[in-house]
């Protein structure tokens, strides 16, 4: 990890085309602009770890939902007594 100390208004510069400019900092909080190309996505941290965690319950209750849809149909099916099945 590089570390690097910048005051206001002073900017870093990622490959070609990415600029981060400090805007302000006070107290613990600092206010960065990025500059990039609209194909360069980019988000914050914290908020990708909520929606990979959202995702992850959602499917997991999806699926636990189809297992039990899956049960419930399969239950509900009438079964072939044993004198009606093919004999070979």
């Amino acid at each position: 990890m590089l570390v690097l100390t910048r005051k206001r208004g002073e900017q870093i510069l990622i490959g070609d085309d990415i600029v981060i400019t400090i805007l302000d900092a006070k107290g613990d909080s600092v206010r960065v602009g990025i500059d990039a190309p609209r194909g360069v996505v980019i988000h914050r941290l914290e908020v990708m770890k909520a929606v990979t965690e959202a995702n992850i319950e959602a499917a997991r209750a999806a699926t636990n939902s189809d297992a039990g849809a899956l049960a419930g149909l399969l239950s509900s099916m009438p079964r072939k007594a044993e004198s009606d099945a093919p004999q070979g």
